[in-house]
């Protein structure tokens, strides 16, 4: 269950969105969608390896506010009755110097099909070095909707092979309160080509270590994912 923190956060939301209206008269949309062959997060499948059908979209204003709704199929084991995912999230995003831009936001995880509570809600901060590097950390009071707190840390590079090609690769760790799961590990190595215009196609090797194994039977350790994605 939310606890008062995270009511707090998504009234914090809230007020973003309005924010983010507030500027709608100089706003952009954008919009996103993947076809996937597993919904791979944080190192564990929450498509139970089966493929899934996302798509986004984002409003933003001029000042940097912004909000975006992002969904997924989903599929976890043992079953909960979860078939979709909706990621809601209001933020800010900007330069702060040539080289170095920021994201703050507030990301609500929801399920609506689930027959158990799985929504939760999460503070993240992004910091970006010329669109090379990232660094980026999330905390929950109700990490993945276990009850308990979570920080997750990622330290990502972006390496472009010329105009059609990129290296991206990631390593992040998952610190659980012990009471709800071990600390895991997780890394991520992945290959895109952009073929035509906003079209690519994306190749993922995935791996964790043994914690997350035992925290996700079945859907976590080695795994390889293939999407085609596209932006608009």
């Amino acid at each position: 269950m939310v606890g008062n923190y995270s009511k707090q956060r998504l009234r914090c939301g809230v007020v973003l969105v309005g924010l983010v209206m507030s500027g709608a008269a100089a706003a952009a949309v954008e919009g996103n969608a993947t076809l996937t062959s597993d919904y791979v997060w944080r190192g564990s499948s929450q498509s139970d390896g089966d493929p899934a059908v996302q798509a986004g979209v984002k409003l933003s204003a001029s000042n940097g506010w912004y909000a975006s709704a992002w969904g997924s199929g989903v599929s976890f084991r043992p079953d909960n009755g979860a078939r979709s995912e909706f990621d809601l999230v209001a933020g800010w995003s900007g330069a702060v110097t040539p080289d170095w831009s920021v994201d703050v936001n507030l990301t609500r995880y929801v399920y609506p099909s689930a027959t158990v509570d799985l929504d939760w809600t999460e503070l993240n901060g992004t910091v970006t070095w010329r669109e090379r590097a990232w660094l980026q950390v999330g905390v929950s009071d109700n990490a993945l909707a276990g009850g308990h707190g979570g920080t997750y840390a990622q330290l990502g590079a972006r390496l472009p092979l010329g105009e059609q090609w990129r290296i991206e690769g990631a390593v992040g760790r998952y610190w659980l309160d012990s009471a709800q799961a071990d600390d895991y590990l997780h890394g991520q190595l992945s290959a895109i080509w952009k073929v035509h215009g906003p079209w690519e196609l994306r190749l993922t090797a995935h791996d964790t270590d043994g914690a997350a194994k035992r925290l996700f039977p079945g859907n976590a350790g080695s795994r390889i994912e293939f999407a085609v994605q596209t932006a608009f």
